[in-house]
């Protein structure tokens, strides 16, 4: 009997992926019992500003990522198979999360349980993003909201509209449609942001971005190439 596969996607401008996409890619993986991670950094992010890192070298970085995120896997024996991929940075013009889903739905075919991963801070700018309102025609989300933290007192009406619609209990309810469908998990804390990384990288403030901070492999990447200083 051919079981229909569940793929996480987690995207963004990984400029520098940092541990909190880890975790969120690792907590998702084994909550979700995902048989496929793909880390999708963006080509053209519309809107960030004109001077983010080179797509090449975000990818680069996010392949390097990847294997630390791989020997997380391994030892915490999730069995979830990780890929890093190009599709947005091989596109040209601005890179759309709609047209990535499209296209990742052709691929994996009409059965296959494609789920978006994100923060909270990336739903409640959900409405921003171009065709929106369409994501949920061809992919699930599952959202890591903070803990011990109201959301729903923060987002528009657009989004609370959304989740009355479409919002799910359970993780395992997922599984029962290949798209349409939210999932809010409470149970992760995310206190890392791009952003302030790459200040503190820049400015040497508070001194130590480490390990803990920046996976060991691509924080070797942005050493040697001397990235922002």
């Amino acid at each position: 009997m051919n079981i229909p596969k569940k793929i996480g996607i987690l995207g963004g401008t990984f400029d520098p992926p940092h541990l909190g996409h880890l975790k969120l890619a690792t907590h998702f993986s084994k909550v979700l019992y995902l048989d496929e991670l793909l880390l999708i950094p963006s080509g053209q992010p519309w809107q960030k500003d004109a001077n983010i890192t080179p797509a090449q070298t975000r990818l680069q970085m996010t392949e390097a990522a990847g294997i630390d995120l791989a020997r997380a896997f391994l030892y915490l024996k999730i069995p979830t198979k990780i890929g890093i991929d190009g599709i947005e940075i091989d596109r040209a013009g601005p890179s759309y999360t709609i047209d990535t889903v499209k296209a990742l739905r052709e691929r994996f075919g009409s059965t296959a349980n494609l789920i978006l991963l994100m923060g909270a801070d990336s739903l409640m700018t959900l409405p921003t993003w171009n065709s929106w309102k369409d994501l949920l025609h061809y992919v699930n989300f599952a959202v890591a909201s903070r803990p011990h933290h109201d959301l729903k007192q923060e987002l528009s009406s657009e989004i609370t509209n959304l989740l009355n619609e479409h919002q799910v209990a359970q993780p395992d309810t997922l599984e029962k449609s290949p798209y349409g469908r939210i999932y809010l998990d409470e149970s992760l804390t995310i206190n890392l942001s791009s952003s302030e990384l790459r200040n503190r990288l820049k400015t040497g403030v508070n001194g130590a971005v480490d390990t803990d901070q920046i996976p060991s492999h691509t924080l070797e990447i942005i050493t040697n190439l001397g990235l922002y200083q």
